[in-house]
Protein backbone atom coordinates (compact mmCIF):
# COMPACT_ATOMS: atom_id res chain seq x y z
CA UNK A 1 0.00 0.00 0.00
CA UNK A 2 1.48 3.34 -1.09
CA UNK A 3 2.07 5.42 2.04
CA UNK A 4 -0.16 8.79 2.17
CA UNK A 5 1.65 11.69 1.02
CA UNK A 6 1.22 14.76 3.38
CA UNK A 7 -0.56 18.17 2.70
CA UNK A 8 1.01 21.32 2.22
CA UNK A 9 -0.39 24.40 3.67
CA UNK A 10 1.69 27.88 2.90
CA UNK A 11 1.30 30.28 5.32
CA UNK A 12 1.01 31.24 9.03
CA UNK A 13 -1.83 32.94 9.13
CA UNK A 14 -5.26 32.66 11.10
CA UNK A 15 -7.10 30.73 7.69
CA UNK A 16 -3.81 29.03 6.82
CA UNK A 17 -3.92 27.62 10.32
CA UNK A 18 -7.76 26.90 10.17
CA UNK A 19 -7.60 25.14 7.13
CA UNK A 20 -4.67 22.83 8.32
CA UNK A 21 -6.18 22.05 11.39
CA UNK A 22 -9.35 20.90 9.62
CA UNK A 23 -7.01 19.00 7.20
CA UNK A 24 -5.80 17.22 10.50
CA UNK A 25 -8.51 16.38 11.66
CA UNK A 26 -9.41 14.97 8.64
CA UNK A 27 -6.59 12.37 9.00
CA UNK A 28 -4.31 14.02 7.23
CA UNK A 29 -0.69 14.32 7.35
CA UNK A 30 -0.12 18.06 7.57
CA UNK A 31 3.64 20.31 6.69
CA UNK A 32 2.22 24.33 7.40
CA UNK A 33 4.98 26.19 6.22
CA UNK A 34 5.83 29.45 7.76
CA UNK A 35 8.75 32.05 7.20
CA UNK A 36 9.13 32.90 10.89
CA UNK A 37 11.33 30.38 12.98
CA UNK A 38 9.93 31.66 15.81
CA UNK A 39 5.90 31.13 15.01
CA UNK A 40 6.69 27.49 13.73
CA UNK A 41 8.58 26.89 17.08
CA UNK A 42 5.42 28.76 19.33
CA UNK A 43 3.37 26.43 17.77
CA UNK A 44 5.44 23.12 17.64
CA UNK A 45 5.95 23.86 21.64
CA UNK A 46 2.30 25.07 22.66
CA UNK A 47 0.24 23.85 19.64
CA UNK A 48 -1.18 27.16 19.33
CA UNK A 49 -0.86 29.96 16.84
CA UNK A 50 -1.33 33.00 19.52
CA UNK A 51 -0.50 35.34 17.07
CA UNK A 52 -3.64 34.80 14.72
CA UNK A 53 -5.62 32.12 16.30
CA UNK A 54 -5.15 32.94 19.76
CA UNK A 55 -6.87 29.51 22.15
CA UNK A 56 -7.22 27.53 19.38
CA UNK A 57 -5.26 24.28 19.86
CA UNK A 58 -3.64 22.84 17.02
CA UNK A 59 -4.08 19.49 15.79
CA UNK A 60 -0.84 16.97 16.85
CA UNK A 61 -0.94 16.15 12.94
CA UNK A 62 -0.16 19.52 11.64
CA UNK A 63 3.55 19.64 11.09
CA UNK A 64 4.89 23.52 11.60
CA UNK A 65 8.01 23.55 9.30
CA UNK A 66 10.75 26.32 7.69
CA UNK A 67 11.97 24.49 5.04
CA UNK A 68 9.76 25.46 1.78
CA UNK A 69 11.98 23.26 -0.78
CA UNK A 70 11.21 19.90 1.62
CA UNK A 71 8.17 20.94 1.92
CA UNK A 72 6.92 21.29 -2.18
CA UNK A 73 9.03 18.38 -2.62
CA UNK A 74 7.21 16.11 -0.50
CA UNK A 75 3.64 17.00 -0.74
CA UNK A 76 1.34 16.80 -4.04
CA UNK A 77 -1.43 19.00 -2.70
CA UNK A 78 -0.63 22.54 -1.47
CA UNK A 79 -2.74 25.14 -0.23
CA UNK A 80 -1.38 28.48 -0.73
CA UNK A 81 -2.95 30.74 1.49
CA UNK A 82 0.34 34.01 1.25
CA UNK A 83 -0.59 37.47 1.30
CA UNK A 84 -1.47 38.79 -2.08
CA UNK A 85 1.82 40.91 -2.28
CA UNK A 86 4.12 37.66 -1.09
CA UNK A 87 2.52 34.87 -3.38
CA UNK A 88 4.80 35.65 -6.13
CA UNK A 89 7.84 36.50 -4.32
CA UNK A 90 7.88 33.42 -2.05
CA UNK A 91 6.75 30.57 -5.06
CA UNK A 92 8.48 32.27 -8.34
CA UNK A 93 12.22 31.50 -7.56
CA UNK A 94 10.93 27.61 -6.53
CA UNK A 95 8.42 27.27 -9.61
CA UNK A 96 10.57 23.52 -11.33
CA UNK A 97 9.31 22.43 -7.54
CA UNK A 98 5.56 23.10 -8.48
CA UNK A 99 5.35 21.18 -11.68
CA UNK A 100 3.12 18.36 -11.68
CA UNK A 101 1.46 19.72 -8.16
CA UNK A 102 -2.48 20.64 -7.18
CA UNK A 103 -1.93 24.24 -6.24
CA UNK A 104 -4.93 25.63 -4.47
CA UNK A 105 -5.19 29.54 -3.69
CA UNK A 106 -6.83 30.82 -0.39
CA UNK A 107 -5.69 33.98 -0.60
CA UNK A 108 -8.50 36.47 -1.49
CA UNK A 109 -6.85 39.32 -2.93
CA UNK A 110 -5.62 41.05 -6.45
CA UNK A 111 -1.89 41.54 -7.63
CA UNK A 112 -1.43 45.65 -7.40
CA UNK A 113 0.57 46.28 -10.80
CA UNK A 114 -0.98 43.06 -12.68
CA UNK A 115 -4.09 42.91 -11.69
CA UNK A 116 -4.35 39.19 -11.75
CA UNK A 117 -5.79 37.11 -9.38
CA UNK A 118 -3.66 34.39 -7.48
CA UNK A 119 -4.75 31.50 -9.08
CA UNK A 120 -3.40 33.36 -12.58
CA UNK A 121 -0.39 34.25 -11.27
CA UNK A 122 0.09 30.17 -10.14
CA UNK A 123 -0.91 29.62 -13.45
CA UNK A 124 2.12 31.80 -15.12
CA UNK A 125 4.62 30.33 -12.78
CA UNK A 126 3.66 26.80 -12.49
CA UNK A 127 1.77 26.50 -15.87
CA UNK A 128 2.20 22.20 -15.67
CA UNK A 129 0.33 22.45 -12.28
CA UNK A 130 -3.08 21.52 -11.45
CA UNK A 131 -4.96 25.11 -10.71
CA UNK A 132 -7.63 25.37 -7.74
CA UNK A 133 -8.81 28.41 -5.40
CA UNK A 134 -11.07 27.39 -2.47
CA UNK A 135 -13.78 30.33 -1.87
CA UNK A 136 -16.86 31.00 0.41
CA UNK A 137 -18.29 32.57 3.75
CA UNK A 138 -15.27 30.88 5.76
CA UNK A 139 -14.58 33.25 8.68
CA UNK A 140 -11.22 31.41 10.12
CA UNK A 141 -12.06 31.47 13.56
CA UNK A 142 -15.66 29.89 12.55
CA UNK A 143 -13.89 26.89 10.73
CA UNK A 144 -11.31 26.66 13.38
CA UNK A 145 -14.53 26.44 16.15
CA UNK A 146 -15.74 23.89 13.67
CA UNK A 147 -18.71 25.80 13.07
CA UNK A 148 -20.92 24.49 10.36
CA UNK A 149 -19.78 25.89 6.94
CA UNK A 150 -19.88 25.53 3.28
CA UNK A 151 -17.39 26.59 0.54
CA UNK A 152 -16.77 26.18 -2.91
CA UNK A 153 -13.52 24.72 -4.95
CA UNK A 154 -13.34 25.97 -8.29
CA UNK A 155 -11.20 24.66 -10.97
CA UNK A 156 -11.11 23.09 -14.74
CA UNK A 157 -9.38 20.41 -13.52
CA UNK A 158 -12.13 18.24 -12.15
CA UNK A 159 -9.17 15.65 -10.60
CA UNK A 160 -8.35 18.72 -8.14
CA UNK A 161 -11.99 19.76 -7.08
CA UNK A 162 -12.21 15.47 -6.20
CA UNK A 163 -9.23 15.63 -4.19
CA UNK A 164 -9.79 18.90 -2.37
CA UNK A 165 -13.45 17.41 -1.39
CA UNK A 166 -11.67 14.28 -0.20
CA UNK A 167 -9.27 16.87 2.04
CA UNK A 168 -11.66 19.13 3.28
CA UNK A 169 -15.46 17.31 3.10
CA UNK A 170 -16.25 16.59 7.02
CA UNK A 171 -18.97 16.94 9.66
CA UNK A 172 -18.92 20.88 10.15
CA UNK A 173 -17.24 21.39 6.51
CA UNK A 174 -18.78 20.86 3.30
CA UNK A 175 -17.10 21.77 -0.04
CA UNK A 176 -18.96 22.27 -3.61
CA UNK A 177 -17.34 22.26 -7.03
CA UNK A 178 -17.65 24.94 -9.67
CA UNK A 179 -15.90 25.24 -12.96
CA UNK A 180 -15.88 29.20 -12.55
CA UNK A 181 -12.26 29.59 -11.41
CA UNK A 182 -12.61 32.96 -12.46
CA UNK A 183 -15.49 34.22 -11.12
CA UNK A 184 -15.36 32.29 -8.05
CA UNK A 185 -11.94 34.16 -7.12
CA UNK A 186 -12.81 37.51 -8.17
CA UNK A 187 -16.05 37.34 -6.06
CA UNK A 188 -13.82 36.67 -3.18
CA UNK A 189 -10.90 39.38 -3.87
CA UNK A 190 -14.09 42.11 -4.67
CA UNK A 191 -16.18 41.51 -1.34
CA UNK A 192 -12.85 42.38 0.70
CA UNK A 193 -13.59 45.82 -0.92
CA UNK A 194 -16.87 46.39 0.49
CA UNK A 195 -16.86 44.36 3.95
CA UNK A 196 -14.79 47.76 4.46
CA UNK A 197 -18.08 49.60 3.80
CA UNK A 198 -20.41 47.58 6.16
CA UNK A 199 -18.27 47.96 8.71
CA UNK A 200 -18.39 52.06 8.59
CA UNK A 201 -21.82 51.99 7.87
CA UNK A 202 -22.42 50.02 11.31
CA UNK A 203 -19.56 51.72 13.32
CA UNK A 204 -21.55 55.15 12.08
CA UNK A 205 -24.89 53.53 13.28
CA UNK A 206 -26.66 53.02 10.19
CA UNK A 207 -30.23 51.61 10.17
CA UNK A 208 -30.82 48.10 8.70
CA UNK A 209 -32.55 49.44 5.63
CA UNK A 210 -29.50 51.09 4.92
CA UNK A 211 -27.11 48.01 5.35
CA UNK A 212 -29.37 45.84 3.32
CA UNK A 213 -29.48 48.85 1.05
CA UNK A 214 -25.66 48.43 1.00
CA UNK A 215 -25.09 44.82 0.68
CA UNK A 216 -27.68 44.43 -2.28
CA UNK A 217 -26.14 47.25 -4.34
CA UNK A 218 -22.60 46.04 -3.39
CA UNK A 219 -23.99 42.49 -4.80
CA UNK A 220 -25.07 44.30 -8.37
CA UNK A 221 -21.91 46.47 -8.66
CA UNK A 222 -19.40 43.56 -8.10
CA UNK A 223 -21.13 41.42 -10.54
CA UNK A 224 -21.96 43.57 -13.30
CA UNK A 225 -17.68 44.60 -12.78
CA UNK A 226 -17.02 40.38 -13.29
CA UNK A 227 -19.03 39.80 -15.89
CA UNK A 228 -17.66 42.30 -17.85
CA UNK A 229 -14.53 40.41 -17.00
CA UNK A 230 -15.40 37.55 -18.06
CA UNK A 231 -16.98 36.01 -15.03
CA UNK A 232 -20.26 33.70 -15.06
CA UNK A 233 -23.38 35.59 -13.52
CA UNK A 234 -24.68 32.43 -11.58
CA UNK A 235 -21.61 31.85 -9.63
CA UNK A 236 -22.51 35.61 -7.37
CA UNK A 237 -25.65 33.88 -6.18
CA UNK A 238 -23.74 31.04 -4.35
CA UNK A 239 -21.33 30.62 -2.13
CA UNK A 240 -18.69 32.54 -3.00
CA UNK A 241 -21.00 35.38 -4.23
CA UNK A 242 -23.76 36.51 -1.83
CA UNK A 243 -22.78 33.74 0.53
CA UNK A 244 -19.42 35.20 1.10
CA UNK A 245 -20.57 38.90 0.60
CA UNK A 246 -23.05 38.15 3.65
CA UNK A 247 -20.50 37.12 6.14
CA UNK A 248 -18.02 39.45 5.31
CA UNK A 249 -20.03 42.30 5.54
CA UNK A 250 -21.91 41.44 8.37
CA UNK A 251 -19.46 39.64 11.46
CA UNK A 252 -17.44 41.79 13.03
CA UNK A 253 -15.04 38.61 12.59
CA UNK A 254 -14.07 39.47 9.29
CA UNK A 255 -10.83 41.62 9.40
CA UNK A 256 -11.88 43.86 6.38
CA UNK A 257 -15.15 44.99 8.70
CA UNK A 258 -12.87 45.49 11.01
CA UNK A 259 -11.20 47.96 9.38
CA UNK A 260 -14.04 49.77 8.36
CA UNK A 261 -15.83 49.72 11.78
CA UNK A 262 -12.22 51.61 13.03
CA UNK A 263 -12.41 53.50 10.47
CA UNK A 264 -16.31 55.22 10.81
CA UNK A 265 -15.20 55.10 14.76
CA UNK A 266 -12.70 58.03 13.92
CA UNK A 267 -9.18 56.38 13.22
CA UNK A 268 -7.20 56.53 10.20
CA UNK A 269 -6.64 54.15 7.87
CA UNK A 270 -3.24 53.24 8.86
CA UNK A 271 -4.28 53.08 13.09
CA UNK A 272 -7.26 51.03 11.64
CA UNK A 273 -4.76 48.70 9.81
CA UNK A 274 -2.05 48.51 12.83
CA UNK A 275 -4.93 47.48 15.07
CA UNK A 276 -6.25 44.91 13.62
CA UNK A 277 -2.49 43.63 12.78
CA UNK A 278 -2.84 41.10 10.04
CA UNK A 279 -3.58 41.59 6.48
CA UNK A 280 -6.44 43.51 5.39
CA UNK A 281 -6.87 42.56 1.53
CA UNK A 282 -9.46 44.68 1.12
CA UNK A 283 -7.40 47.77 1.40
CA UNK A 284 -4.94 46.52 -1.33
CA UNK A 285 -7.30 45.62 -3.72
CA UNK A 286 -9.48 49.11 -3.90
CA UNK A 287 -6.88 50.76 -5.15
CA UNK A 288 -6.38 48.33 -8.10
CA UNK A 289 -10.28 47.93 -8.44
CA UNK A 290 -10.94 51.68 -8.86
CA UNK A 291 -8.55 51.97 -11.96
CA UNK A 292 -9.18 48.69 -13.34
CA UNK A 293 -12.87 49.89 -13.20
CA UNK A 294 -12.01 52.99 -14.88
CA UNK A 295 -10.09 51.15 -17.55
CA UNK A 296 -12.72 49.15 -18.96
CA UNK A 297 -15.58 52.08 -18.56
CA UNK A 298 -17.55 50.25 -15.53
CA UNK A 299 -19.45 51.97 -13.47
CA UNK A 300 -18.69 51.21 -9.64
CA UNK A 301 -19.89 54.07 -7.47
CA UNK A 302 -19.40 52.34 -4.22
CA UNK A 303 -15.87 51.66 -5.04
CA UNK A 304 -15.20 55.07 -6.00
CA UNK A 305 -16.75 56.65 -2.95
CA UNK A 306 -14.64 53.92 -0.77
CA UNK A 307 -11.72 55.57 -2.67
CA UNK A 308 -12.68 58.76 -2.06
CA UNK A 309 -13.05 58.29 1.24
CA UNK A 310 -10.09 56.31 2.33
CA UNK A 311 -7.66 58.47 -0.16
CA UNK A 312 -9.67 61.72 -0.97
CA UNK A 313 -10.29 62.60 2.05
CA UNK A 314 -14.50 62.57 2.20
CA UNK A 315 -16.79 60.79 4.51
CA UNK A 316 -19.19 58.16 4.12
CA UNK A 317 -22.31 60.09 4.78
CA UNK A 318 -21.45 62.43 2.00
CA UNK A 319 -21.15 59.20 -0.38
CA UNK A 320 -23.97 57.60 0.41
CA UNK A 321 -25.81 61.04 -0.26
CA UNK A 322 -24.41 61.47 -3.72
CA UNK A 323 -25.44 58.03 -4.11
CA UNK A 324 -29.24 58.65 -3.26
CA UNK A 325 -29.17 61.23 -5.34
CA UNK A 326 -28.49 59.52 -8.34
CA UNK A 327 -31.08 59.04 -11.51
CA UNK A 328 -32.88 55.41 -10.31
CA UNK A 329 -32.57 52.84 -13.04
CA UNK A 330 -33.21 49.00 -13.20
CA UNK A 331 -32.75 46.63 -9.84
CA UNK A 332 -30.47 44.19 -11.45
CA UNK A 333 -29.06 44.50 -15.05
CA UNK A 334 -25.59 42.39 -14.93
CA UNK A 335 -25.24 43.10 -18.93
CA UNK A 336 -25.01 46.65 -18.14
CA UNK A 337 -21.77 48.77 -17.63
CA UNK A 338 -23.21 51.86 -16.61
CA UNK A 339 -26.21 53.64 -14.84
CA UNK A 340 -26.60 53.15 -10.64
CA UNK A 341 -27.87 49.74 -11.03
Amino acid sequence: MTEQRPIAVLGGGSFGTAVANLLAKNGQAVRQWMRDPEQAAAIRIYRENPRYLKGIKIHPAVEPVTDLLVTLTDCNLCFIALPSSALRLVLAPHAEYLVGKQLVSLTKGIEVHTFKLMSEILKEIAPQAGIGVLSGPSLAREVAENTLTATVVASENEELCKCVQTALHGHTFRVYTSSDRFGVELGGALKNVYAIIAGMAVALGMGENTKSMLITRILAEMTRFAVNQGAKPMTFLGLAGVGDLIVTCSSPKSRNYQVGFALGQGLSLEDAVMRLGEVAEGVNTLRVLKAKAQEVGVYMPLVAGLHAILFEGHTLIKVIELLMRAEPKTDIDFTSTSGFN
